[in-house]
């Protein structure tokens, strides 16, 4: 089961979420491919689809999920010293995503299978990132229930590519962002955002919505946003 860190920003106070996408620097793919221990590095960018159930608006301006060997190689990567300290200097993020603006979190990733994963040739792909920021009444029950009923109607979307579960651990940090504490994160992945929203749109949708309304008591809501995501090839070490 692999360790990840995940850092997302939110747009500032008064800029419209209608705005192009923000320009992902050059210095910031340099950064994650270089960093120590780093497995998997995706970039999230808005993407545009469809769902008949959620209109969460436009999704954060930048996210970022790392993949790494362990949980002492994350928070050596977050430490004072470590080489996400450098996603905070000059020019590497836009101007107006400054540190006040970004959390972090540490999960374990839960993945699981699907048909046909996505291929790497696939020029767009598309996720449909869900955070569950608040709290269940009793997390065993809803992870139970959420792993058992949910993920295997999500495994049935038409054109799924990829399918996982974060659930939270805990991790040290130096890092000048905000640590969250999400009770739980997921990922969907599709070749393109027009197949996100057939899946969206789809006899199975229903069901998960369906599935979605027996979840054991929470608060804090869900928000769904579509993303659009690249992998960073990391440099072998």
């Amino acid at each position: 089961m692999a360790v990840v860190l995940t850092l997302f920003w939110r747009w500032p106070s008064g800029m419209r979420k209608e705005q192009p996408q923000l320009h992902v620097q050059p210095l910031l793919r340099d950064i994650l491919a270089d960093i120590a221990g780093v497995r998997e590095a995706l970039i999230f960018t808005p993407a545009q689809a469809s769902d008949i159930y959620t209109h969460d608006g436009a999704g954060p301006p930048l996210g970022l999920q790392l993949e790494f060997a362990d949980i002492l190689a994350l928070e050596g990567a977050a430490g004072r010293a470590g080489a996400l300290q450098a996603l905070f200097d000059p020019g590497v993020l836009s101007e107006t995503l400054e540190p006040t603006l970004g959390d972090a979190q540490a999960f374990l990733r839960r993945s699981y299978p699907v048909y046909e994963p996505l291929r790497e040739t696939v020029a767009d792909p598309c996720s449909f990132v869900v955070h569950y920021p608040g709290r269940a009444r009793d997390i065993n029950a809803w992870l139970a229930h959420y792993i058992s009923g949910h993920v295997p109607l999500m495994q049935q979307l038409p054109g799924v590519r990829a399918v996982e579960v974060l659930t939270p651990v805990e991790w040290i940090s130096a890092l000048p962002v905000r640590k969250a504490t999400h009770m739980q994160r997921n990922r969907i992945v599709f070749d393109n955002p027009v197949a996100l929203t057939a899946a969206l749109q789809s006899p199975i949708r229903r069901e998960l919505r369906a599935d979605f309304e027996k979840l054991p008591p929470f608060v804090g809501g869900s928000f769904h946003h579509a993303m659009s995501t690249e992998t960073v090839p990391v440099r072998a070490r």
